[in-house]
């Protein structure tokens, strides 16, 4: 697909297989998308927590699921609150039952929590991960069961006329923007679709054009993609305004 066709093209840098989702489903909306992963995700080793402490799982993302092994069977009695319909079907295939599937970060999940008398929770986790307020008389232990590894940016992926960046989390942002400066690739030629406002200020400053998705219908990565395709199509890089 060309860039003619479609604006400049979007690079979806998040790790497999979440990175082959994206693409597909920004190609569908007719989007020139290019995989260039800038994460490998790998099973850590962990200390598998006792069940019976625990009245319910909280997952952020379904790596957790994917390289947590075969301790995760120890938890299948418990409930699942999972982040979002990914990782809420993951849990699902995996033997859980989901009893909420939240959009817009684990803490919109919270309330939910505190609503069915969950205060015992087990979160299942990457080692980069976010901080959690709980409510008071919530506690929450963490597991750390995965990493996502960082690997360079290649040279040549981001286009001489600029390109769109699909910024799903903090860490992505903040590599991205390291990877920039290592190469000397001038941020002005880049452009930035972010899924939160903490994803944004990870990224830091001097970048053709930032914007957050916004938190009202669609939301998630539909909203994220929809931000994308508007700015594939009409935003420019700094020294072309």
């Amino acid at each position: 697909m060309s860039a003619g066709a479609s604006g400049r093209a979007l690079l979806v840098i998040r790790p497999e297989p979440g990175n082959a989702r994206t693409l597909a489903a920004a190609r569908a909306l007719g989007l020139d998308a290019r995989a260039v992963p800038l994460f490998v995700v790998e099973a850590i080793a962990w200390e598998p927590p006792d069940p019976a402490k625990f009245d319910a799982v909280l997952l952020g993302s379904a790596n957790a699921l994917r390289h947590g092994g075969a301790a995760l069977a120890r938890y299948a009695g418990l409930p699942v609150y999972a982040v979002g319909t990914t990782t809420a079907e993951a849990a699902r295939a995996a033997g859980f039952a989901v009893a909420a599937c939240g959009e817009g970060g684990l803490s919109a999940l919270l309330p939910r929590l505190v609503a069915d008398g969950r205060n015992r929770v087990l979160r299942l986790s990457g080692e980069a991960h976010v901080a959690l307020d709980p409510p008071p008389g919530v506690v929450i232990e963490t597991a750390v069961v995965y990493a996502a590894r960082p690997v360079p940016l290649p040279t040549a992926a981001v286009p001489a006329h600029g390109a769109v960046v699909a910024l799903h989390s903090g860490e992505a942002a903040r590599h991205l923007a390291a990877e920039c400066d290592r190469l000397g690739l001038d941020r002005g030629r880049i452009a930035l679709a972010c899924l939160a406002p903490r994803v944004a200020a990870a990224a830091g400053e001097g970048w053709a054009d930032k914007r957050v998705a916004p938190t009202s219908e669609p939301v998630g990565e539909a909203a994220l993609l929809a931000l994308a395709r508007d700015m594939c199509q009409n935003s420019l890089p700094r020294d072309h305004r």
